[in-house]
């Protein structure tokens, strides 16, 4: 099932570009998406073992905003109605794409020492025709989703 578009708040011409950058532009964002594809799913997981320290304000407010796009969405545990895990929407799923783009150019371009997942990550997509890879990857996602939650 296809959800509805994000309705934009500018009724002004925009480059879809400036669109795309003013919801996901921030690195944020694509950190909590990129340790989602990780399967983290829990508050302290993205704030306890992320090497990138996101002070836990700023982890609540960029939460709240990919829930509010549709990007992710969560369920609140049995036990405690204040702790929630999050997973990835269909909308979210398709923002590996971007993930994929981005890290594949940064492995190309930029002069970095890897980490052990960027080691393995360039490996593997090595091995793979790159949309079979991104396929593949999201539909891995799509079946952990179905464990955890049921869908």
């Amino acid at each position: 099932m296809k959800s509805e578009k994000i309705i934009y708040e500018s009724h002004s011409p925009t480059c879809a570009c400036k669109v795309s950058l003013d919801y996901l532009g921030d690195k944020w964002i694509l950190i909590i998406i990129r340790d989602l594809f990780r399967k983290k799913y829990t508050f302290s997981q993205f704030f306890d073992n992320s090497d990138e320290r996101i002070a836990s304000s700023v982890l609540a407010n960029r939460l709240k905003k990919l829930k509010s796009i549709g990007a992710i969405d969560f369920q609140y545990l049995n036990y405690n109605y204040k702790a929630k895990n999050y997973y990835l929407t269909d909308r979210g799923i398709e923002l590996y794409d971007v993930i994929f783009a981005l890290q594949l150019w940064t492995v190309n371009n930029v002069d970095f020492n890897y980490s052990d997942n960027t080691t393995k990550w360039k490996v593997d997509v090595s091995e793979q025709n790159h949309t079979t890879y991104i396929s593949n990857f999201k539909e891995e996602y799509r079946i952990f989703r179905k464990q955890l939650f049921g869908f």
